[in-house]
Formats: structure tokens, C-alpha cells, sequence
């Protein structure tokens, strides 16, 4: 398989676009474009000035929404909510913000969709002024610049050259690709696995009896799938080793590996495991295989199969670790929490994630799982029952607790 290389961190946000009166809006429509084509979702909020000088019909038809510009639509039955707008982004990008729409932003003003959906945002706010070059160096819009800029808001410096004025100086809009590279590494910096390699095992494996039957199990997938996506969102680049299952994983940081058998999944992880960071063993991997296979469909009313042991992928991989992290699971019926530990150590584990068939709507097929997490130092982390999707992000917070209390830990014994 050709690895995804396309990827980039906009891939999956919500950003909110709003735009002020200014001529620099007519860059607007390029931004929009770049963002969605980087994978972003674009919601466009426009000040009734800023209508004059782009064309609402032109930024939705780009970013597939439809453009606000009041409190109330255009029928005036549907009232736009700002704060589920400001609730839905995960970015607020002001661009142009003009030297009226700062000064409003500064003293906290609101008689505009913009500014109303500005002062309910609790997400990272950016900035980029664009006016005249005498407005720009005024006193009022310096010290209104530092007031945003001392409550959190992310000012993106202005480019010098010809302004509409005729003048030149100071007061261009901050240049289309420069501000989406300043977010893009805002952005970058924001994800906790940015740059990891994670290797992620999930699903069945079959084991071939003859052309028509195998050995398997019920396994669906679904927690190593959400499990991939996860630290996907996270900025992770994740190899996904992934048995016979109906799951998809679309993300373009995850590079799926789609195998049968347990053979096949360990030439896999063998290849990867020498630049994993991390390692997550969810598959349920069949103890057994076939000592023969038969090339042709067996007829008879009931056979006995010779098997022999597969290989322990987890168990093989843990030998040759080095600074990996190595996350495995365990699904026991009985004494439970006995042979996870049991396995955690046996297998050069750094946790282990104990599921159990005795507790209802959880395991093979479901959407929900109840877990305990355990570390080396066998300390017990009892969850209720959750969504596989809140699995995932518990054990990730886990392994990143995890790794800071090892890289403090190192720190003191240097």
C-alpha cells in the first residue's frame, strides 16, 4: 500500500470564517477555497459592509454553507444563533477585520452578527487587520490591537505595500498563504500526538481450513477503527494492520493494511514496529491455525483438524522494543483481572485494556465498550460503559499521562 502523504491538519476542523468591510475582502474567496481544500469545514459570517465588496452567493457555493450576515435570515422567520455558531468552531479567523470592527472587538461591542458571534467564542481567535496605512499606525487602533492581543487573540501581523489609498505602507491584509501557514502550525502545535507514528492492530484473523472454512472469532474491528481515527485527530500517523472486517477508516493519516491471516499481520507489524512510537495490539489475533490446509473443499460429514500455535505478535514485537510504547488487550471470562496482569508482564507491556464478555453491550459487535486500564505498575482504572469512539480517547489520554510521568521521570535521573 502507497502511504497517504497528502494530509494536512485542517483536515476535519470546523473554522469560522468572518469577514468586515474592507477591499482586502475580495481575498476571501481564495482563503475559503484553500481551506476546504485542505479538508476544513468553512462557515462564512459577513458584516453587511463586507457584503458590498465579496458576494455572499460566491463564498457558499465555496464552502458548501450557507453565508450569515444578520441575526435573522433572509425570509426573517430563522434566527441565526451566534453562540451555537461560535459552540460549532473550533477557530475563529477575522479577516478582513477592519479598523471599525477592532475597535468594536476591543470595547466589546455588538450590533452585528460578527461581533455577537466574536464576544460568545470560546475558541482560539485570529485576527488579520487590513486598512490604510495612517489608520493602522493611528494611536486608538494600536492600543485596541494590544487589547486584543493581551485577552487572547491571536493578531496576524499586516504586509507593507501598494494600499487602496494609493499610498504605501503598512496595512495590507497578512498574505492568504503566509496566514494559512501561521494557522497551520497553530494548529500543529494544538494536536498531543503530532508527528507520532502509532501502529494500531484490530479485528479478526482467519485461518484457512480449506478453500470454504476457517478458523476465526467475532471480532468486528470497531475499537481498533475508532482507535486509528482517534489518534488520527490527534496529528498521529497511524498503520492500520486490520483482519477480514466490514469497518471503514478514511482518515488520510491512517494507512490501512487490510490482511487474513496471523502470518500476515505480523510481516506487517514486524515492518513497522521498527518506527512505531506507540503500538496498540487491539486484534483479536486466533491462538490456532491449520497444520495443513486443504486445497480443495473437504467433504465429509465432520472432520478433525491438527492445529498448531500462531505467533505471538504482541509477545514477539515486545522482545525487540526499544523506546516503543506497547499497548495490548485482554478479553477474559474468568479471573479477570489475574491473567491481564499476567499477560502485562509476561508480554513487556505498558498497559493493558481488559475487556470482559461478562459484562453486557460491550466486546465483539457492539458500539460500546466497559474497560479497565492497567499500567506496569499495576495500578486499576475502572470506566463505565462508553461509546467505542470514548474508549479510544480515554486510553489515549491514558498513554499520554503515561509518557509525560516516563519523560519526568528521566528528567530527574539526568
Amino acid at each position: 500500500m502507497k502511504e497517504n502523504t497528502s494530509y494536512s491538519v485542517f483536515f476535519g476542523k470546523k473554522i469560522l470564517l468572518g469577514v468586515s468591510g474592507s477591499i482586502a475582502a475580495y481575498k476571501v474567496p481564495e482563503l475559503v477555497r484553500l481551506f476546504t481544500k485542505k479538508g476544513a469545514e468553512v462557515k462564512v459570517v459577513l458584516t453587511k459592509n463586507a457584503s458590498s465588496f465579496v458576494a455572499p452567493l460566491t463564498l457558499s457555493t465555496l464552502c458548501s454553507n450557507d453565508v450569515i450576515i444578520d441575526f435573522l435570515d433572509e425570509s426573517g422567520n430563522k434566527w441565526n444563533n451566534h453562540v451555537e455558531l461560535s459552540l460549532w468552531a473550533d477557530i475563529f479567523v477575522i479577516a478582513p477585520a477592519t479598523a471599525n470592527t477592532i475597535a468594536k472587538m476591543a470595547s466589546g461591542l455588538c450590533d452585528n452578527m460578527l461581533l455577537a458571534t466574536f464576544l460568545s467564542c470560546t475558541c482560539p481567535i485570529f485576527c488579520a487587520p487590513a486598512m490604510d496605512r495612517d489608520m493602522y499606525l493611528n494611536r486608538s487602533t494600536v492600543k485596541n490591537l494590544q487589547i486584543l492581543k493581551k485577552r487572547g487573540v491571536n493578531i496576524l501581523k499586516v504586509e507593507s505595500g501598494e494600499l487602496a489609498s494609493g499610498l504605501h505602507g503598512l496595512g495590507r491584509m497578512r498574505d492568504i498563504n503566509k496566514m494559512l501557514h501561521e494557522i497551520e502550525v497553530f494548529f500543529s502545535n494544538s494536536l498531543p500526538f503530532f508527528g507520532t507514528r502509532i501502529l494500531v492492530t484490530a479485528g479478526p484473523t482467519y485461518e484457512k481450513i480449506d478453500p470454504v472454512r476457517f478458523i476465526g472469532n467475532f471480532s468486528s474491528g470497531k475499537m481498533g477503527v475508532e482507535l486509528a481515527k482517534y489518534a488520527a485527530s490527534q496529528g498521529a500517523i497511524v498503520d492500520l494492520v486490520i483482519g477480514p472486517s466490514s469497518e471503514s477508516c478514511d482518515h488520510p493519516l491512517v494507512n490501512r493494511y487490510d490482511i487474513q491471516t496471523a502470518d500476515e499481520m505480523f510481516l506487517i507489524c514486524k515492518e513497522k514496529f521498527k518506527k512505531t512510537n506507540i503500538a496498540i495490539f487491539a486484534a483479536a489475533v486466533s491462538d490456532f491455525k491449520p497444520m495443513k490446509v486443504s486445497d480443495q473443499k473437504i467433504k465429509t460429514k465432520s472432520i478433525s483438524i491438527k492445529t498448531k500455535k500462531n505467533i505471538d505478535i504482541l509477545k514477539t514485537l515486545s522482545e525487540t522494543k526499544k523506546n516503543q510504547f506497547i499497548v495490548g488487550f485482554a478479553l477474559e471470562t474468568c479471573d479477570e483481572n489475574q491473567n491481564a496482569i499476567k499477560k502485562l508482564k509476561n508480554k513487556n507491556m505498558d498497559l493493558i485494556i481488559l475487556n470482559s464478555l461478562n459484562n453486557k453491550d460491550s466486546c465483539f459487535g457492539y458500539d460500546t465498550n466497559k474497560i479497565q486500564i492497567i499500567d506496569k505498575k499495576l495500578n486499576i482504572l475502572d470506566y463505565p460503559l462508553m461509546t467505542k469512539k470514548e474508549v479510544a480517547s480515554v486510553i489515549f489520554d491514558e498513554i499520554l499521562l503515561q509518557q509525560k510521568s516516563l519523560l519526568s521521570f528521566k528528567n530527574i535521573l539526568t
